[in-house]
């Protein structure tokens, strides 16, 4: 029987459990032939499908293999690579081939509010920046004119769940100061509901909720006492819920509601109707006294007898922050969280749906930051990638996909192999192993042998300590294919960075070009 590889992986993996490895953070591993050299590695001539589709987490490696002016760490620039991305997650990637374009949102509320010649400030931590800026503006990475985006750097160097606080404290400090500057519009992200949320530590999602609790309700009332109408929000669930239903550590978004709270500076009387993200921006415009365009199909939550307008606006979205079951499962409920308490006691309030065909997802499927920022900044459903392609997958078009065929073709016709970045889980927002596997198959047909997978691992979608029994099954789907070679490794936090942290990036590309991960062979 022919060996492909994941079996190898799955048996270095499990020493670096024995050392204390997880998932998330695995460090480089590299598979080596008999005579101690690197097998598989990307080289000058390759053809490369970088299988992820989200964005924000797949632009510094992306950078490293395909920006010739790149310096945050010396590498070999490989100028004859074919590199092919799943999405278009940033414009500077324009020119690479795409396999899915992007759907671009059109009149975001942002872009309303900048033509509408008022001021705007976006700030978040860099854990999700991206989320208030890329995300909420429809994709577009350009501040709109008026508009001050401010980044704050996330913590680094330490697990983040030693820091449940995160860098909150500082975003809190950003946010008052924009306050009163006078800014027409905030928008804030306070990360550490997702962030701490997909940790399996207790205590610390405990600590981020008081956190959260007290910034939130001090953020709030100093914006409301300064004239500003605010509204608090979330994009979707994660922290409230504690456990899974067979009693382990739940490190997953989730389905449940999440909170709308008003608060308004002149005490009017007021009440919020339920409904879902896409009703945020029709809310913001509405209070802001502007005109909502056509393409925004959501309503205004706030329903008021009098007429409700206010000229400046703060959205607060707590990130991973639902209604939990309010039992000892409950992280925020089990919290001392005094202070959202209040908020819902004192403040009109509604509850939102943030998941499935509620923001563009597959029906039933948990939400995720960048689906609920888009939806939060659009006004309407926007499809996301997942559905796009499930379409697609659902259709026969992505084994058709001409970008796809495109790289296949080059690779064989080249002599070189076709390299696949593949991310070993089955329901992330980042993507999943079902998609290596269609072009495995899709080479296969094509009759291209020479096909490399290079598996990123997940950690926060997967169950912790997964791994070997996910890349069990990839043997065994490979087999079956008849094509592939698993040929290393590497934790999604290392490989996947989104804090500019090219420390870990230049980890990745160097087991990947140059295999300088741990050694393991066949």
């Amino acid at each position: 029987m022919k060996q492909h590889g994941a079996l190898a992986l799955a048996e270095a993996v499990k020493k670096q459990y024995a050392a204390g490895g997880t998932d998330y953070s695995l460090e480089p591993m590299a598979l080596e032939d008999e005579a101690g050299a690197p097998v598989g590695k990307i080289q000058n001539g390759d053809s490369v499908i970088f299988c992820c589709r989200r964005g924000e987490r797949e632009i510094e490696l992306t950078e490293a293999f395909t920006d010739a002016g790149f310096t945050p760490f010396e590498r070999t620039y490989l100028d004859d690579l074919h590199f092919v991305i799943m999405t278009m997650y940033h414009d500077k990637f324009k020119d690479l081939p795409i396999a899915f374009a992007p759907e671009k949102v059109v009149k975001p509320v942002a872009q309303v509010i900048s033509e509408a010649g008022l001021t705007q400030f976006h700030c978040a931590e860099s854990e999700k920046y991206a989320h208030v800026t890329f995300f909420f503006n429809g994709g577009e990475n350009a501040p709109f004119p008026g508009e001050t985006d401010l980044r704050v750097p996330s913590p680094k160097g330490i697990p983040f769940d030693q820091k449940p606080e995160l860098s909150l404290p500082e975003v809190s400090v950003k946010v008052k100061e924009a306050v009163t500057k006078g800014y027409d519009f905030i928008i804030t992200n306070f990360a550490n509901g997702d962030v701490i949320g997909h940790t399996s530590n207790k205590e610390a999602k405990l600590k981020a909720c008081e956190v959260i609790s007290k910034t939130v309700d001090d953020v709030a009332r100093f914006a409301k006492d300064n004239g500003y109408v605010v509204a608090i929000t979330a994009d979707h669930g994660n922290i409230e819920t504690l456990f899974d239903a067979k009693g382990k550590p739940h490190v997953a978004h989730t389905t449940n509601l999440v909170p709308f709270i008003v608060l308004d500076p002149q005490g009017r009387k007021i009440t919020v109707r339920d409904g879902s993200l896409r009703d945020v921006s029709p809310t913001i415009l509405s209070v802001l006294g502007l005109p909502q365009p056509d393409l925004m199909d959501g309503q205004s939550l706030i329903e008021s007898a009098e007429p409700f307008t206010n000229p400046k606006f703060m959205l607060i979205i707590l990130d991973g922050w639902g209604f939990g079951t309010q039992d000892e499962n409950d992280a925020i409920w089990l919290a001392d969280t005094p202070e959202w308490d209040r908020l819902l006691e004192e403040f009109p309030n509604g509850k939102l749906r943030a998941w499935g065909e509620f923001v563009g997802l597959q029906a039933g499927k948990p939400g995720n930051s960048e689906a609920g920022h888009t939806n939060l900044g659009a006004g309407r459903v926007v499809a996301q990638d997942d559905v796009r392609m499930d379409k697609a997958i659902q259709s026969g078009d992505f084994m058709k996909n001409p970008v796809f065929l495109a790289a296949i073709r080059r690779a064989k016709d080249s002599g070189h192999p076709l390299h696949l970045l593949s991310y070993l889980t089955k329901k992330s927002s980042h993507g999943c192993i079902d998609y290596p596997l269609m072009l495995a198959r899709m080479a296969k047909a094509e009759g291209l042998e020479d096909v490399i997978l290079h598996i990123i691992f997940d950690g926060r979608s997967t169950e912790p300590g997964s791994a070997p029994a996910l890349l069990a099954e990839l043997e065994a789907q490979l087999d079956e294919i008849g094509v592939g070679l698993v040929v290393d490794g590497i934790g999604r936090g290392i490989a996947l960075d989104r804090d500019r942290n090219y420390e870990k990036i230049r980890k990745a590309y160097e087991n990947l070009v140059y295999g300088t991960g741990e050694r393991y062979r066949l």
